[in-house]
């Protein structure tokens, strides 16, 4: 799928199940003095998830230019960016895990959406996250199932902000990209896994070292457009050799 499909599919795909299709926000996010630039899908909807607003309808979807520095170490290589499109769906006390899990790999799987190989799936889930682990495990084997710490799978929208364990979507290119036997997807310094979605379960308000109990439980997912495509252009049969590690600057987008 070209990058536009995939844009389109992706909002399509969350419109039908009870979703208002939402702008993106400006890229210098107005009224919020945290940020220089918006980094997230969420980043407009802060105050819903903080119970300062009420959300115009309790499931969004969006797709989001976003600008980030935290990776620019690794920007240049096949995955990572300063500037990209994030696609988005979220609800604000409305649904959870329960749904979240299964629409997502509903999204990356059918044929009538991205229509990615399941065998090349894996999941990343919290430490201590059961009913993560649990609803991963009606669609993968438990050994593509990982679990991982704070340092990997709780996201932070800041040191003052919404945050909540999280899980994700990684896309295994093949073990002759790996970094040997044991690899897996929290090894950062390898190119067989990509990461292309992850699901935030937003519960909590983190202020220093304090966390409590947001409003309402909520879901907060962010896809990277331009990784999807990737591992969508490595399916195809325009990618011929698939010897050769594909790249976000082989897709349509640049």
């Amino acid at each position: 799928m070209k990058t536009d499909q995939i844009r389109e599919a992706f909002l399509r795909f969350f419109e039908e199940r009870g979703h208002r299709r939402m702008p993106g926000a400006p890229l210098v996010p107005p009224g919020d003095p945290t940020l220089l630039f918006t980094s997230a899908g969420m980043v407009q909807f802060k105050p819903y998830f903080m119970g300062q607003a009420k959300a115009p309808h309790p499931r969004l979807a969006t797709v989001q230019k976003c600008f980030r520095t935290s990776d620019i170490d690794s920007v240049g290589d096949t995955s990572h960016l300063t500037f990209f499109e994030m696609l988005g769906n979220f609800s604000f006390g409305d649904y959870f895990k329960a749904e979240a899990v299964p629409w997502a790999w509903e999204f990356v799987t059918s044929k009538d959406w991205l229509g990615l190989d399941p065998d090349r799936l894996w999941a990343a889930v919290y430490l201590d996250d059961d009913e993560a682990f649990d609803l991963w495990r009606q669609f993968l084997p438990p050994e593509r199932i990982r679990r991982y710490g704070e340092e990997h799978n709780y996201w932070f929208s800041g040191e003052v902000g919404p945050c909540g364990p999280c899980s994700e979507i990684h896309y295994d290119l093949g073990p002759e990209f790996g970094c040997g036997p044991k690899c897996e997807p929290d090894h950062e310094d390898c190119d067989r896994f990509l990461e292309i979605w992850n699901l935030v379960f937003m519960t909590y308000f983190c202020d220093g070292e304090k966390r409590d109990p947001l409003p309402s439980k909520n879901i907060d997912t962010g896809a990277g457009l331009e990784r999807m495509a990737v591992a969508s252009l490595f399916e195809s049969d325009e990618w011929k050799d698939k010897s050769k590690l594909p790249s976000v600057y082989d897709t349509d987008l640049f």
